[in-house]
């Protein structure tokens, strides 16, 4: 029913764990992707259907699977682990779509693996249904992530301070190859196993690099257009790990991850970020920092050391204008103003500036533009009345900015209610918060709360690691 074709399990030993999931007492299918599904070419009626379910929850293994548990290092909150790999995912294989296009499919909180590091390998129904809805969210809008396809509930008890509902999530990525990839053999002094591995993500995300450092240009390239898009929709990673930066693109590991509310540069959403490292406005600065780790680690397939460490520099120095060019078109479309260039830097900061001042709300502000009703989300309009006259003489193009502002994202005082009531066995909320979020232009009436901001004793001032 699936066709793989596995070649990450075809590289040599070390970089993986052989490891199949761990069976669950009582799978049942809480969401199943459809359009991801048909995408990738999978049988949609099977999916749902016991054989299906089975799959999902790691109790059954389809021909030609060849379940891993990947290796990698990471540096956390700056501090280096040489050691920490796939605790508890296990990677079913590699399906190749009608279209020729590779994917990896992935379970996650499956259970037990040899870099468990002392956790239980599983995963509760909360942190499955956030990723769920916010990387289909980021799909929908252009976003590059990793995907969705299911989610399922193991009749079994997690414990998380308490007792939570066991869950499972099938995770789809072009791969879950991680900057703390290249770091695990770099720190180990094993260049046969980099240069394998530079060989293979160059074969399946950049058949055009010629080199090492062709493939760093293009990982630079990819992560200033994945980061800028983070930026304009007010979205905060909260764990940017180098484990948690694929050298593919994508947006993976949505753990403490939050939206913006009220706007404000500094905010930090993560229980564990106590220190502000990964808050929305370092993002761009991490990135550079996480980008340099997987530098250091190509140089010693680069040549001459001190000619390959010049190089490494300017290409990851390639990041700053990059960003900076597609932090200034994605806002300038979010304005309205395509194509605009850097003349218009100084009328998004006069924006932010305002309403960082008066904690004006990030995704209304900007939706509010096209219907003329940004100006209500100010207590004091006074100073963005002002601004709004200049912006105008840009002649703004409303279909260039009802393309770029949602109208609603995945706030997360609704996505906590939805978790809370699908813990009390109610599905509702979060079938009605997915399906508002991913048409997320569509402006239905009966989804109009959904755009709404929290109330004061609504607000969701944290969020937390599912492990």
């Amino acid at each position: 029913m699936i066709h793989f074709d596995n070649s990450y399990a075809r590289l040599p030993k070390g970089f993986f764990a052989r490891i199949d999931p761990t069976p669950v007492s009582d799978a049942r299918l809480v969401a199943l992707n459809t359009d991801l599904a048909e995408r990738l070419g999978l049988e949609v009626d099977w999916l749902r259907g016991p054989e299906g379910v089975a799959m999902l929850a790691g109790n059954a293994l389809p021909d030609g699977a060849e379940p891993i548990a990947q290796a990698y290092a990471g540096h956390q909150f700056g501090g280096f682990v040489p050691q920490l790999g796939d605790g508890r995912a296990v990677l079913l294989g590699e399906v190749v779509a009608p279209d020729g296009a590779r994917f990896d499919i992935q379970l996650k909180g499956s259970g037990k693996t040899p870099f468990s590091r002392m956790g239980d390998g599983r995963a509760w129904l909360g942190p499955v249904l956030r990723e769920y809805v916010v990387s289909e969210f980021m799909a929908a809008m252009g976003v590059p992530t990793t995907r969705a396809l299911a989610a399922v509930t193991t009749g079994e008890t997690v414990w998380r301070e308490t007792a939570l509902p066991g869950a499972l999530l099938t995770r789809v990525a072009a791969s879950h190859i991680r900057v703390g990839t290249f770091q695990y053999f770099a720190v180990r002094g094993r260049e046969d196993a980099l240069a394998a591995l530079t060989e293979h993500v160059v074969a399946r995300h950049y058949p055009d690099a010629s080199c090492p450092l062709d493939m760093l240009d293009k990982v630079v390239e990819r992560q200033a257009e994945t980061i800028a898009r983070w930026m304009a929709l007010g979205f905060i990673h909260g764990v940017m790990n180098t484990d948690n930066m694929a050298v593919s693109g994508e947006t993976i590991d949505y753990g403490p991850c939050a939206f913006m509310d009220a706007y404000h540069p500094d905010t930090v959403f993560s229980s564990i970020d106590q220190m502000g490292r990964y808050a929305w406005a370092q993002q761009p600065q991490v990135a550079v920092w996480n980008l340099a780790q997987l530098a250091t680690c190509l140089i010693p397939l680069m040549g001459e050391r001190e000619a390959a460490i010049k190089a490494a520099t300017r290409s990851v120095h390639r990041f700053a204008p990059l960003y900076q060019s597609a932090w200034l078109r994605r806002f300038g479309e979010k304005l309205g103003l395509r194509d605009a260039g850097e003349n218009i830097q100084p009328l998004v900061e006069r924006l932010l500036t305002i309403m960082a001042r008066q904690r004006a709300d990030f995704t209304r502000v900007f939706c509010g533009l096209c219907d003329d009703s940004a100006r209500d989300e100010f207590a004091d309009p006074t100073k963005f009345d002002e601004w709004a006259e200049d912006w105008r003489s840009f002649c703004p193009d409303d279909e260039v900015m009802a393309k770029a502002n949602p109208l609603r994202i995945p706030r997360n005082h609704r996505v906590e209610q939805a978790i809370a009531s699908a813990v009390a066995d109610d599905l509702t909320p979060f079938e009605r918060l997915f399906d508002a979020v991913t048409h997320p232009h569509e402006g239905r009436p009966e989804w109009s709360d959904l755009a709404a901001p929290p109330r004061p004793e609504e607000m969701v001032r944290q969020t937390f690691c599912g492990t």
